[in-house]
């Protein structure tokens, strides 16, 4: 990957910054010729926000690149995509923008190419649409046809289950739009990052004859804690880590999940594996202390979306993704 950073600045003072970048995997897997930006924040002045994105689209043209999208940090496999909907505090994990921003990247002459939308389920509509006992039904016929056996996360073996976990989210995720198929180092970042915050019983597997076919990673709301804690320069980071730790563990002040990944290898699609996932998620959400499910985000184009919705779900946020031709 080859990239470089700019910054604007006036009467002395930042009040921009945009990141360009050549993601060469990216454009290897998918046969496209494109470069990205990200990293982007600016104040809310439309020359402000054409001289980044302007620079950050001359910068991939003089490489080759026949168009520049984003915003990206780096991959679909980190945060990614323009809020544009819902500006409610963002959940972990997830990008978060003043409303204002879609303005000045339209303004700068990006078109949509492509929506990322997250669904919410409370335990209060799971309980009362009675779409538990729907799913149910759904899961049981599917599961005589195709023995779909779903179970939770090995709590002593995580190591091994993120092994797992890496292989079906690379071949479920293969033919996905701006998929770029996870790495070892990529692996290790995110056991690091995520092993010590994933709680097993609310982390799934599917399997049929034994092998390992589907996923579902969910993880509490560490925003909510991170909120109350606020961390800050001059503040260790280990205190802030252990006021974290102590809003979940002790006060149990985090109130909602997130599904970050759900994913089921191609070949076992269309057979009710997704829906096993999802039953086991919503059923280890009502007897826990956590009230609701993030789950997102989700290609405009998944039809996993009509299916959340007709248990229950809503469309509540919508991150965008910008596309810009330039001149070859």
């Amino acid at each position: 990957m080859d990239g470089e950073y700019f910054a604007a600045w006036q009467s002395g003072r930042i009040v921009g910054t945009v990141a360009a970048f050549i993601n060469h995997e990216h454009n290897r897997y998918h046969g496209e010729n494109i470069g990205f930006f990200g990293m982007f924040e600016a104040i809310d002045d439309a020359k402000v926000a054409k001289g980044l994105l302007g620079a950050a689209s001359d910068w991939v043209g003089a490489r080759g690149a026949e168009a520049i999208r984003g915003p990206a940090n780096f991959t679909t496999n980190e945060e990614c995509g323009l809020l544009v909907e819902n500006f409610s505090p963002p959940v972990i994990m997830m990008p978060y923008n003043p409303p204002y921003y879609a303005g000045l990247v339209e303004g700068a002459g990006f078109n949509k190419v492509m929506d990322l939308h997250c669904i919410y389920q409370d335990r209060q509509t799971i309980e009362s649409t009675k779409s538990l006992e729907r799913l149910e039904r759904l899961v049981k016929r599917a599961s005589q046809r195709s023995g779909i056996i779903a179970r939770p996360m090995n709590a002593s073996d995580k190591k091994a289950e993120f092994k797992r976990f890496r292989e079906i989210y690379n071949a479920a995720w293969e033919k996905n739009w701006g998929f770029i198929p996870m790495n070892d180092e990529e692996l290790q970042a995110l056991v690091k990052d995520l092993g010590m915050l994933v709680e097993a019983d609310l982390a799934f597997f599917a399997e049929i004859a034994g092998e390992p076919v589907g996923f579902a990673l969910t993880i509490p709301n560490f925003n909510e804690a991170l909120r109350r804690v606020y961390p800050r320069p001059g503040v260790p980071e280990v205190l802030t880590m252990a006021q974290v730790a102590w809003h979940w563990k002790i006060r149990r002040s985090i109130r909602g999940v997130r599904m970050p990944l759900m994913g089921v290898k191609a070949e076992h699609r269309n057979k009710g594996v997704e829906l096993a996932m999802l039953l086991e998620v919503m059923k280890a959400l009502l007897p826990s202390r956590y009230d609701y499910l993030d789950s997102g985000w989700i290609l405009e184009t998944n039809p996993l979306i009509k299916i959340s919705v007709s248990l229950g779900g809503q469309v509540y946020k919508t991150h965008r993704f910008y596309e810009k031709a330039l001149k070859t």
